[in-house]
């Protein structure tokens, strides 16, 4: 039963990953979400197979750093540009 939710949320973080592409905060929330959902599905799976959780800590602290890069991507952008649509930069055009 906890598989089935933990796969119903990941999907449907990349469902919105997909589909909410205008603006880069909900890009970025949605990472974190799916991201979330990959850590408590190790965090179950280790703790079913008795592993330690150095794997754990390493992969919160990647997803901290990676986290902490889209914060301040958003941020640069937003100063730049004024907001976070896509459409309105011009590295994409």
């Amino acid at each position: 039963m906890m598989k089935l939710i933990l796969m119903i949320m990941f999907f449907m973080g990349n469902m919105i990953f997909v589909s909410k592409y205008k603006h880069l905060l909900i890009v970025l929330l949605s990472l974190e979400f799916i991201v979330l959902v990959i850590y408590v599905t190790m965090m179950l799976v280790f703790m079913f197979m008795s592993y330690n959780m150095y794997m754990l800590m390493l992969f919160l602290v990647f997803s901290v750093c990676e986290g902490a890069l889209g914060l301040s991507i958003l941020v640069s952008m937003i100063r730049t540009y004024g907001n976070d649509y896509f459409q309105s930069y011009n590295l994409l055009w």
